[in-house]
């Protein structure tokens, strides 16, 4: 259950490209790299509930691992997948509703920091967080 807790955007990686890769016009990929984003998990076994709180909205995702869930992205974008868990690190593929393209992403907490990272059309990005 390493993921529970709150977490709080500290730094982007890329993050401007890959939005850029995704399709995201350029003032929201502006935005979008200083949204103050702070999620907040809790893992009941395979269940996840996971807040999503950022200047733009405030979501409340659950799933099961393994099982496919609609999400729809800050922007809009439509997608459609499932997390599952290898190892210790959480890895989600979606596909996108418009075009059929995969999004995949990693969460994975390393030391004292939970590490986003996603991959698109060969881009990779990553967005870190601290414990709140």
């Amino acid at each position: 259950m390493a993921f529970n807790g709150t977490w709080k955007i500290d730094r982007n990686e890329n993050y401007e490209k890959f939005m850029e890769v995704m399709g995201v016009n350029m003032m929201k990929r502006k935005l979008g790299a200083h949204d103050n984003l702070k999620i907040t998990i809790q893992q009941d076994g395979n269940k996840f509930t996971v807040k999503e709180s950022s200047n733009f909205r405030t979501i409340v995702i659950e799933f099961t691992l393994g099982v496919n869930f609609d999400y729809s992205l800050a922007d809009g974008t439509e997608l459609n997948g499932a997390w599952n868990m290898e190892g210790n690190k959480l890895v989600g593929k979606f596909t996108r509703k418009d075009n059929g393209k995969t999004l995949t992403a990693y969460r994975e907490v390393v030391g004292d920091e939970l590490v986003q990272t996603y991959i698109y059309e060969g881009v990779e990005a990553k967005r870190i967080f601290k414990r709140d």
